[in-house]
């Protein structure tokens, strides 16, 4: 899931250099924490924080086969 984060982010971001992912896992739990570039906020959150949501369905969607729940936080 980590991968998924970090691929759809760099693709969007015009500095790709400044994509991290950091993840803590529980037994149950994946908390994922992006951060990107300062100028770089807008295009990973999108308007109406649409861009964002969509990074969250998908992880989401690929966590339903292990069976975990996925927090994915956005930072700058």
């Amino acid at each position: 899931m980590k991968e998924v984060v970090e691929v759809l982010a760099k693709a969007l971001v015009d500095n790709p250099d400044q994509v991290i992912v950091a993840q803590n896992t529980t037994e149950r739990t994946v908390h994922l924490q992006l951060t990107v570039a300062p100028e770089d906020m807008g295009k990973v959150i999108g308007k109406q924080g649409k861009i964002a949501n969509a990074i969250r369905t998908i992880v989401k969607a690929a966590a339903v086969k292990d069976g975990r729940r996925v927090i994915v936080d956005i930072d700058q």
